[in-house]
């Protein structure tokens, strides 16, 4: 299953991902300021999904809000429990939430929807709309490209996609677009970009 792939190779890597991406100092402030403007005061429990070392849901709940991160990798999850014992972080996968229709008031996907087969993102997309309530919030990243299209990143398979094809996935599941934040290559990155979209 492309889960378990998923989870085998972060798991194979674990300390090394802590130790290049796991404090929020690592974060570009960019991306920090666009999360923290479109889910920091959210009213409501804050999903921060495939949360890895956990460091971005602490900086939400810094913002204030509640927020619970949720991963595949018994090792994020230990790693962030340990780092941040006030949050909550749990062991889940991004196709089957554990939270009742419309209960959530955001969610946070930061390029945790990056190794999804591109035919396997509207089932995830729409699985994410149940759990938001009306005007509630979605906020992604995902690596950039003139099409969809697979790459070899340093885990496991991931795929670029065309942010105007994105945003299009995004309305067909129920969310409008409100903010893009485009991200152009440097020498440390790929493209890449940020979508905040609310559900209607």
């Amino acid at each position: 299953m492309e889960t378990d792939r998923v989870r085998q190779s972060y798991a194979s890597v674990a300390d090394l991902y802590i130790e290049l991406f796991g404090t929020r100092q690592q974060v570009h402030p960019d991306d920090l300021a666009f999360i923290g403007r479109h889910l920091g005061g959210a009213r409501g429990p804050v999903l921060d999904l495939g949360c890895g070392p956990g460091h971005i849901t602490d900086h939400l709940r810094g913002l204030g809000a509640d927020a619970t991160g949720i991963d595949l990798v018994p090792e994020f999850i230990a790693h962030a429990r340990t780092c941040f014992p006030d949050g909550r972080y749990e062991l889940g996968s991004l196709d089957r939430l554990d939270a009742p229709d419309q209960s959530v008031a955001g969610i946070l996907a930061w390029y945790s929807l990056i190794h999804l087969p591109p035919q396997d993102l509207h089932g995830v997309l729409t699985e994410f709309r149940r759990a938001v309530a009306p005007a509630g919030t979605l906020v992604l990243g995902m690596f950039e490209g003139p099409e969809v299209a697979a790459f070899d990143h340093k885990v496991t398979t991931a795929y670029r996609w065309p942010m105007d094809e994105l945003s299009e996935r995004l309305t067909r599941a129920g969310f409008t677009e409100v903010e893009r934040l485009p991200r152009p290559t440097d020498p440390r990155h790929r493209p890449h970009f940020a979508i905040a979209a609310t559900a209607g």
